[in-house]
């Protein structure tokens, strides 16, 4: 998964400065809609991590069956906060 081809895929841009209006969030739902019928686990992760990015994903118990997810999760969260603490 290469972020340019999904931000292309979800956003019709890989240029989120020259989107339309209302184009951040009806990407958005489409994610969230691809998000809750994909299996692959490295995919369902992909995709939570940019939803997260963008403020829209859902909680780490709904949206991981498995642990080691939920706690790969957390670990990318702490770390966004971190770098978010360092600006």
């Amino acid at each position: 998964m290469q972020l340019d081809d999904q931000m292309v895929r979800f956003f019709g841009t890989a240029d989120l400065q020259q989107l339309a209006p209302g184009a951040l969030q009806s990407g958005i739902e489409r994610m969230q809609v691809e998000f809750g019928l994909e299996t692959d686990r490295s995919r369902r992760f992909a995709l939570w991590s940019l939803m997260f990015m963008f403020g829209a994903a859902p909680d780490l118990d709904v949206a991981f069956e498995n642990a080691a997810d939920r706690d790969a999760a957390r670990i990318l969260m702490d770390l966004v906060d971190h770098a978010a603490q360092e600006d």
